[in-house]
């Protein structure tokens, strides 16, 4: 139970951080104003819970591996990933929301907002930080269904906070901050797996 848990807070802990500044939480701003909140997180649920489902396959395929083999892939996806996490907390992030007014958002069919929800963060999240380090925390911890509930929740309570606070989100979290945080700590995983690769 405590190997379930410690895979579960660390794929949460990890997507989270990585998803509050990211453009995944932008997108998820421009989409609820253009269309309404509950299409969006449909759509969302949908997206998210197939993503974290491929992601955890290929994190678990992974330990099929030799475990030095192993341990120098996990290095890897975490080494880019503080690498792509320091080189955006670096790039200027002046981008602002551009919304439609309500009565245009409330006049767009539900389905068709669900199914544009669905296919924008479906296809934004393929190669993003989150789905490596969800690869990287499934391929770490042998908990699946741990890492994939972890990943899944992480990126709702994401996609919730920016549906609810909506643009003061960016204005009160300064996103350069938790990115370089995230990064550290993505840097502290790669090296300790690097040692477990080597020696």
């Amino acid at each position: 139970m405590g190997h379930w848990l410690l895979a579960f807070v660390s794929a949460y802990g990890a997507v989270f951080l990585l998803e509050l500044p990211d453009k995944t939480t932008a997108l998820t701003l421009v989409l609820s104003n253009r269309f309404r909140g509950k299409a969006v997180l449909l759509g969302a649920g949908i997206a998210f819970a197939l993503q974290a489902v491929i992601a955890v396959a290929l994190g678990s395929a992974i330990t099929l591996l030799p475990e030095r083999v192993v341990a120098a892939a996990i290095a890897v996806l975490f080494g880019v990933g503080a690498f792509l996490l320091w080189r955006e907390s670096r790039e200027s992030d002046t981008d602002e929301a551009d919304g439609a007014g309500p009565a245009k958002r409330d006049a767009i069919p539900f389905l068709r907002a669900a199914m544009i929800s669905f296919g924008t963060l479906f296809l934004t999240e393929w190669g993003d930080a989150s789905q490596v380090t969800a690869i990287g925390v499934a391929a770490r911890y042998a908990s699946p269904v741990a890492v994939g509930i972890g990943t899944f929740l992480a990126l709702m309570s994401v996609t919730v906070l920016a549906l609810v606070v909506g643009r003061k989100l960016r204005a009160k979290v300064p996103a350069h901050l938790i990115q370089r945080g995230a990064a550290a700590v993505f840097a502290v995983f790669a090296l300790l797996a690097l040692w477990q690769a080597i020696f």
